[in-house]
């Protein structure tokens, strides 16, 4: 199914850095409504465990506060996940010519996300695959990668989490997607060593445009010391727990763009 997923080829990609959901979530929104181009959104949260469609707050087993995280109500599919540093999501905003063709299969779109993902990790030596029955991303027994989309007018907004090197402790707080017999892992558990976060950024950037058929794509990144431009170009990674607070990303939707702390911009 490689390059059915878009009409249009050239993607937008963006490293935002550490956003909270809520900030995420309007420019989700505002990019959905506002833009008719294909973005792919890469970020960090900050603890967060948020509910699906279909979620239970049964599955939640612990006060999220008390292990320094909160709560949210998401429009997507799916039950309760967790996202947090460490945790690499992507939220795809693109418009699927399928469903403007009338043929509204989200599980089609979930399966070429799936794939996107299963060739990141291949990239790093990890097989991977799907688990009948269940959505993401496994190895074995073990999810790496959660998927939770929604699918309006033709246009895609949420995405998936896919574990680098997040706390997977705070994933025994929830009974992660409501799945009780299974369990959970990360790409640097699977290797024994550490996972350069800008690295598989890098990689789910060029498996998407190749499984979305975008033959052109944009970077316009917020770049690892904080500053904008390309990271790469940047001074050397500092972790984003370590960075003070004037290098948080802050979104002003209303204006098209991303700011940090109103003096350094990455146009969206």
């Amino acid at each position: 199914m490689t390059g059915s997923g878009t009409t249009a080829n050239r993607l937008r990609a963006r490293w935002l850095g550490r956003v909270t959901f809520g900030e995420a979530d309007a420019l989700q929104r505002s990019l959905h409504s506002r833009s008719s181009d294909d973005y792919l959104l890469l970020l960090e949260h900050p603890h967060v465990y948020t509910l699906g469609s279909r979620a239970s707050l049964e599955n939640v087993l612990v006060p999220p506060a008390s292990v320094g995280a909160d709560l949210v109500h998401a429009d997507r599919g799916g039950d309760v996940t967790y996202h947090g540093p460490g945790q690499l999501v992507g939220y795809p905003i693109v418009s699927l010519s399928e469903w403007r063709a009338g043929q509204r299969d989200v599980v089609a779109y979930v399966r070429l996300l799936e794939d996107v993902l299963i060739r990141t990790l291949l990239g790093f030596g990890v097989s991977a695959g799907r688990s009948p029955g269940y959505t993401g991303v496994w190895v074995g027994d073990e999810k790496i990668a959660a998927i939770g989309v929604r699918v309006a007018q033709g246009r895609t907004r949420h995405g998936f989490a896919l574990n680098v090197d997040p706390d997977l402790a705070m994933f025994g707080n929830i009974v992660p997607c409501g799945i009780r017999d299974k369990g959970v892992t990360s790409l640097a558990r699977l290797l024994g060593a550490p996972v350069e976060m800008h690295a598989v950024v890098d990689r789910v950037v060029e498996e998407f445009a190749a499984i979305f058929g975008h033959t052109d794509v944009e970077r316009a990144d917020v770049a690892w010391d904080g500053s904008a431009g390309d990271y790469r170009r940047g001074t050397a990674h500092t972790p984003l727990e370590r960075r003070p607070e004037w290098m948080r990303v802050r979104a002003r939707y209303d204006e098209g763009f991303r700011e940090v702390r109103g003096w350094r911009r990455v146009s969206l």
